[in-house]
């Protein structure tokens, strides 16, 4: 992580007889660390408003009489938004920078949080959560990660995407247990402008510290020996991002990452993220517990993901993600088992072995994008982290609607188990060999 770099000698200060013969050599870290620190702190401030929706289930259910299906229907929206709008925020930031539109993003998540303090009707839930703080979401997405790491990054990519990824879970550690703490205590309303102000507060970070370019201090990037210049802006980002998808849905590689990742948001954010909280709650446990055991698939979510690009930086990708996924399933299968109205030591396992699983799957996911579609791989990640949205969507929505319809999330476990198992099967059968460039969009275009 560092870089060593020497001072200006004299040939008396190279003399090897005396003390002052010795090389005066400092030690720095690179730009990039700093850069990726910034980044960290961002998504962890955002990371605030995925703390929330399954504290409001059970709120919002008593206070205005909406079913947790249309509940469940707003939360949805922002996860399908979270997912679509990330392929066309890569291309914004190149188009406009990086610092631009997260910092656009982040004001825009302030804004639906807070307005949603006013609501009254359902369709306010679904605007102001639903569109409003899925479209800000969307441009803080993974993608934003991914671009972070391509750019300032030639080595040590697995590491540090695992770190960003695991920034999320560090922010859903931080902010469970206040908000579950808020909305008991008080209201739903105070919740949800702790989420307004924690991501208005991470905008003058990003303004003042985060860099588009490694080429903007004169730096190149992390493990690379040559300097690598700042490529003009890209204009036509839409246009270039539906390019994109165009040329990489006629690859095989690119749908079995779609469907393996659809699968994961759905047996993440869509499943255990939004319904854990009010399926323990429907077994006697308090709010407060149940969400403290969420934070603390946050606390071993963060170790499995960093780890997870460690391996990745030295183990078959696709084999991780067949692992991770099988797991998973298993965990998954025997959760309606554990749910009871105290914590009990099988469910504490539960918790650090599923946590150790969250989301370990990105950085072998973002590895395999890279190899397969190069310079356009930020791009193409968008898409496949739009999959994971959907994915995430449907369940989010299917969760309510099984749990108005039969009482019980139990269905709902066993069939994301099952899903899981089929996504271990499509992930050995990626193809090795990379798509062929003449497949991909131009970089430039």
């Amino acid at each position: 992580m560092t870089q060593t770099t020497e001072t200006p000698a004299t040939a008396g200060d190279r003399q090897p007889a005396s003390g002052r013969g010795r090389d005066r050599r400092r030690v720095r870290v690179h730009r990039a660390w700093f850069v990726a620190a910034v980044t960290f702190v961002t998504i962890i401030g955002a990371a605030a408003f995925r703390s929330l929706p399954g504290l409001l289930i059970d709120p919002l259910h008593q206070e205005f009489g909406w079913s947790r299906g249309t509940i469940g229907a707003a939360v949805s929206v922002n996860l399908a938004l979270y997912g679509l709008t990330a392929p066309f925020a890569a291309a914004l930031m190149d188009r406009f920078g990086i610092r631009r539109v997260v910092a656009m993003a982040l004001t825009v998540i302030s804004a639906g949080s807070l307005l949603t303090v006013w609501m009254t009707e359902a369709w306010q839930l679904m605007l102001y959560w639903g569109l409003l703080v899925g479209l800000g979401s969307g441009s803080m997405a993974l993608a934003f990660a991914a671009t972070v790491t391509n750019r300032w990054f030639t080595e040590r990519r697995g590491l540090v995407s695992g770190i960003l990824t695991a920034a999320s879970a560090s922010g859903q550690l931080i902010f469970l247990p206040l908000l579950s703490w808020t909305v008991t205590r008080y209201d739903w309303r105070p919740a949800a402008v702790t989420v307004a102000l924690a991501a208005l507060a991470v905008v003058p970070f990003v303004w003042l510290l985060l860099r588009d370019h490694p080429a903007d201090v004169g730096h190149k990037p992390y493990g690379s020996a040559e300097f690598v210049p700042k490529p003009p802006p890209v204009p036509g980002a839409a246009r270039r991002t539906l390019r994109v998808l165009s040329s990489a849905v006629r690859t095989g590689p690119f749908w079995l990452l779609a469907g393996t990742f659809a699968i994961c948001g759905a047996s993440t954010n869509g499943l255990v993220q939004t319904h854990f909280v009010p399926a323990a709650h429907d077994h006697g446990m308090p709010v407060t517990a149940a969400a403290s055991l969420l934070a603390v698939i946050g606390v071993f979510d963060v170790v499995g993901t960093i780890a997870s690009g460690w391996f990745t930086d030295r183990f078959e990708p696709r084999r991780l993600l067949a692992v991770y996924y099988a797991l998973r399933g298993v965990s998954l299968l025997f959760l309606p088992m554990l749910l009871a109205p105290s914590v009990h030591p099988p469910m504490i396992f539960f918790i650090v072995f599923y946590g150790l699983d969250w989301v370990a799957t990105v950085p072998p996911t973002l590895a395999l994008c890279r190899e397969q579609y190069g310079e356009d791989s930020a791009i193409v990640f968008g898409w496949v982290l739009a999959s994971h949205q959907v994915g995430a969507a449907v369940v989010a929505f299917a969760g309510g609607l099984a749990r108005d319809a039969f009482g019980s999330y139990d269905l709902v476990w066993y069939a994301s188990g099952a899903l899981c198992a089929a996504a271990a099967l499509m992930a050995l059968v990626i193809r090795r060999t990379p798509a062929a460039p003449a497949t991909l969009a131009p970089a430039t275009a």
